[in-house]
């Protein structure tokens, strides 16, 4: 089976977001899958995708206190400001962080670690609703 579909991110304020229920939702095929690949591109240069700890919200608290930290709006070598001043640092985070994921698929649902969790990495302060083309590849459990 290949199932491929554009699902859209509800719009969200810059930070870390844990998206995978929402991602989830959208892919109802995932429940016939026993075997399989679910591939994640988001369609934007601004934001990124990443697995992470999905039980504590000061995880995603602090990795946007870091990433903004590192990356700051106020360097003066900044030339691409023309959609503000959130707009370059957020470029280069997504490149950090970088577009996609591939995630094993078994028994019906992603395979993640017991704390990992599928985040929207929202680098603006105003980002809009985000694309991700999901790609699932897999074997249902009967054969046929």
């Amino acid at each position: 089976m290949w199932v491929q579909r554009r699902i859209t991110l509800s719009p969200r304020a810059r930070g870390f977001h844990l998206v995978g229920g929402e991602i989830e939702r959208e892919l109802p095929e995932l429940a016939d899958v026993e075997t399989g690949l679910l591939h994640l591109l988001i369609l934007h240069t601004s934001a990124s995708l990443a697995l992470n700890e999905n039980a504590s919200a000061d995880v995603r608290a602090d990795l946007e206190t870091w990433f903004s930290d590192a990356v700051t709006e106020d360097r003066g070598y900044w030339r691409h400001t023309l959609e503000g001043p959130d707009d370059m640092p957020a470029h280069v985070k997504a490149v950090l962080i970088g577009p996609s994921l591939t995630i094993p698929v078994a028994a019906g649902a992603p395979v993640l670690g017991t704390w990992q969790g599928i985040y929207l990495c929202e680098h603006r302060d105003r980002g809009g609703a985000r694309t991700v083309v999901a790609t699932l590849q897999g074997e249902s459990g009967t054969s046929t």
